[in-house]
């Protein structure tokens, strides 16, 4: 009898074929999304009664789900972050899960270095008023010579610091656990977030989102960074309290912001950030890389199967 396994990361079977061979190979029938986006609790608690693992996106799994879900073994993410996992729920009903850390970190950083060049070098206006024949050629700055600082340093942030250092920055980070070899390696200065906040020119988010840092770039620490700050986040959305980063762009406290994520997703297009030539944003997709989506897939096959089997996966989280 196979093991039937929900994946509700899109385009699976297109892009993840050593993955879903895998699958197959290991006595699994996979289920994948034809949504396009996260499920929806409503749509979950449909299907996942007859499902042993489960590949996940970014959909919420939680106890309101796992009461739905008696078979449920674990729940492989694919990729780094589990906030939408609720891990004291998944200990009290017994599902394991793991996460995919490092996969995913060149292509993330990848696009945190694309947002930001255009950014700072207002590429979406430009392609704009091109594109309408205004020929606009205003000022912008160079990188060489600016402070950019790294909310985090794991590898992402590492990552970052690796594509950005032959531009001539100078380069500071904060995180709570600090590598020292990396950052001796890098050239990064490892500091406090009070420097990072208050002396950057640019900043580059790259911590989890915790109960400690949900909030963390609100209307008080904006206030502290220089007038002109370039911000950008490829981390999650909650860290950045949009309200008060509507206000700071607006008034010109932040020249520009560069997003991948959001406070609430899909995004909410009334919001009025969407008005703000000076908000750049992509709908979470630094990660979405051919060969971020190959490796990612067929690491976690291996993972859900183990799982499934109760052996232990590769990055157990629970």
């Amino acid at each position: 009898m196979s093991h039937k396994v929900l994946i509700s990361v899109p385009h699976y079977e297109e892009r993840c074929a050593e993955g879903l061979k895998y699958l197959l190979e290991h006595d699994c029938e996979p289920v994948i999304t034809q949504n396009g986006r996260p499920y929806t609790f409503e749509e979950l608690k449909e299907i996942v009664g007859d499902m042993e693992g489960a590949i996940a996106g970014v959909d919420t799994w939680d106890a309101a789900v796992f009461e739905y879900a008696k078979k449920l073994k674990g729940i492989a993410r694919f990729g780094i972050g589990i906030d939408n996992f609720n891990l004291e729920d998944m200990k009290k009903y017994g599902i394991h899960a793991s996460n995919t850390p490092g996969i995913n970190r060149n292509s993330v950083a990848e696009h945190a270095v694309t947002l930001l060049l255009s950014i700072v070098r207002d590429v979406p206006r430009l392609n704009k008023t091109t594109r309408e024949g205004k020929w606009e050629r205003f000022i912008t700055h160079e990188l060489k010579g600016q402070t950019v600082g790294l909310l985090g340093f794991g590898g992402i942030a590492r990552s970052v610091a690796e594509k950005l250092k032959p531009f001539g920055v100078r380069l500071i980070a904060f995180d709570t656990y600090p590598n020292y070899e990396e950052a001796k390696r890098l050239d990064v200065k490892l500091t406090t977030i009070d420097e990072v906040i208050e002396e950057s020119d640019i900043i580059s988010i790259h911590v989890p989102c915790t109960d400690e840092t949900r909030g963390m770039i609100n209307k008080d620490t904006i206030a502290r960074m220089k007038d002109g700050v370039y911000l950008v986040n490829t981390a999650r959305g909650p860290i950045v309290k949009e309200d008060d980063l509507y206000e700071a762009l607006k008034s010109g406290k932040i020249a520009a912001h560069g997003t991948d994520v959001f406070e609430k997703e899909p995004v909410d297009l009334n919001h009025p950030l969407f008005g703000l030539e000076n908000y750049i944003c992509t709908p979470h997709t630094a990660a979405e890389s051919y060969e971020n989506y190959a490796e990612t897939g067929l690491v976690t096959a291996k993972q859900v199967v183990a799982m499934i089997n109760g052996e232990t996966p590769v990055h157990q989280v629970v």
